[in-house]
């Protein structure tokens, strides 16, 4: 089996209607990505995964659905406004624009020794530019080395509210979904009535104006985050962070079905962590171009509680009648991009034969269950009534156009597991070809029994 690359899955993204380039007509905006129709329901499928192992199968966490656009005193509680920051170094020759630390993480990764003090985006910039001029790091474009000296650079992206551009009416885009957690703490815990343990999730949209975005849609300006604030008592943060990494860890190989080989969970070492952090783990997926992150699972402790109730001077407390003690909770994170998991989902099913090239989605990921098709045109009437049953619990394509084979080879590269063909002869016996998708085996059902034998595949 050949090895799959980037372009490869930007291609085939790209010519099947999962993702495509933004504001396209106009040129395009850089790093700006639209999900095309399968795009968008493969996205769909999977956090919808999400929510029913995480939310609907369980009684401990609940979802809400908060501003994007937040009172800006929460970030600077949180201490974006002041620490949200990246190294930005742009290089003379060519104009190219790095952080510095990925450049050190190239270097480091390539075989040399790691700077003392090392903390990855948090190191002090002076030690960063030592150690790239004592290496002679060259730029990625032109080889050369001749760089700015580092600045510090917010990824905030900012606006403004009203009728005036002032420094009154700034506001920001959040750049996590957690702080809408634990700002809305209080409300939820008195609301729901729940006793600790519980979790309060989300998912929606975050936007970080980030400085080197790229590899397609792994890291964009604008993205989708799933993100569970599980809040425990400060005495079992250990024992439930573990369960979550267990969780995490099912969720991805049983549940999205990436490959077992592709996937590791790895300690984010002590002097890397945020500054909220007493512990955390990178879940990681071999995507063509490396291991990178897809889920971060941290335990925050009390600290961004602590910090609202300091600087809302609001009590954020929670009361334990069982022990008779008032505390603070500590927070269980478990935060996925879920733009991530789509470009993981889509490299992990890309599969290359010596006849074709298809996506091998588990059907419960799949953008479409069955695709339905007649054998001619003429046929058409009859194939619609057979979409026209499965479409009540299925999502399908219906289609028409061009050879048997070339449908096929559309469908497979969509990654439908199923496909429905309707010819006279067995039309008029009540039955239907079924052809799969991994095998491109085909079996004759019986049209009363298809939605029942569909059923048994797909979910």
């Amino acid at each position: 089996m050949e090895k799959t690359t980037m372009k490869d899955v930007v291609n085939l993204a790209q010519k099947r209607w999962f993702v495509y380039p933004g504001s396209d007509i106009y040129g395009g905006l850089a790093n700006s990505w639209d999900y095309g129709p399968y795009g968008s329901l493969l996205k769909d499928n999977i956090r919808d995964l999400w929510k029913k192992e995480f939310i609907q199968k369980r009684t401990d966490v609940m979802m809400i659905d908060c501003s994007l656009i937040m009172n800006p005193k929460v970030w600077e509680a949180s201490g974006h406004v002041w620490g949200f920051s990246d190294p930005l170094m742009d290089c003379k020759e060519c104009k190219a624009r790095w952080r510095a630390d990925k450049i050190i993480d190239a270097h480091v990764l390539a075989g040399a020794t790691e700077p003392e003090g090392y903390a990855g985006d948090k190191t002090d910039t002076k030690v960063l530019e030592n150690y790239i001029a004592s290496e002679s790091i060259a730029c990625p474009d032109c080889k050369a080395c001749n760089y700015t000296d580092i600045r510090r650079f917010n990824l905030m992206l900012k606006t403004y509210l009203g009728v005036t551009d002032d420094s009154a009416s700034l506001a920001y885009l959040r750049p996590e979904t957690a702080q809408g957690q634990f700002v809305d703490f209080p409300q939820v815990a008195r609301t729901s009535r729940r006793k600790l343990p519980f979790g309060i999730a989300q998912a929606g949209k975050s936007f970080r104006n980030e400085i080197t975005p790229g590899n397609f849609i792994f890291r964009t300006r604008e993205f989708e985050q799933m993100e569970i604030e599980f809040f425990v008592t400060p005495w079992d943060d250990d024992e439930y962070f573990q369960i979550w990494k267990s969780e995490s860890e099912r969720f991805f190989t049983e549940i999205v079905w990436l490959s077992k080989e592709n996937v590791r969970f790895v300690p984010i070492k002590k002097d890397e962590l945020p500054h909220y952090s007493k512990e955390a783990w990178d879940f990681e997926y071999q995507y063509p171009f490396g291991w990178w992150e897809i889920e971060t699972l941290a335990n925050r402790t009390d600290y961004d509680l602590k910090a609202h109730m300091t600087h809302s001077k609001q009590d954020m407390s929670y009361f334990d009648a069982v022990n008779n003690k008032k505390f603070i909770p500590y927070v269980i994170e478990p935060a996925m991009g879920l733009g991530r998991i789509v470009l993981a989902s889509l490299c992990d099913a890309y599969t290359i034969e010596e006849t074709r090239t298809y996506l091998k989605l588990d059907p419960k990921v799949a953008p479409i269950k069955v695709w339905v098709l007649p054998i001619v045109k003429k046929l058409g009437h009859l194939a619609k009534e057979v979409y026209a049953q499965l479409s009540e619990e299925f999502l399908c394509e219906y289609d028409e156009v061009s050879s048997v084979g070339k449908r096929y080879a559309r469908m497979d590269e969509i990654g439908a597991p199923l496909c429905v063909t309707i010819d006279t002869d067995n039309y008029e016996a009540g039955n239907v070809t079924v052809r799969h998708r991994d095998s491109m085996e085909q079996e004759v059902v019986a049209i009363k029994d298809l939605n029942e034998y569909v059923r048994n595949i797909v979910k």
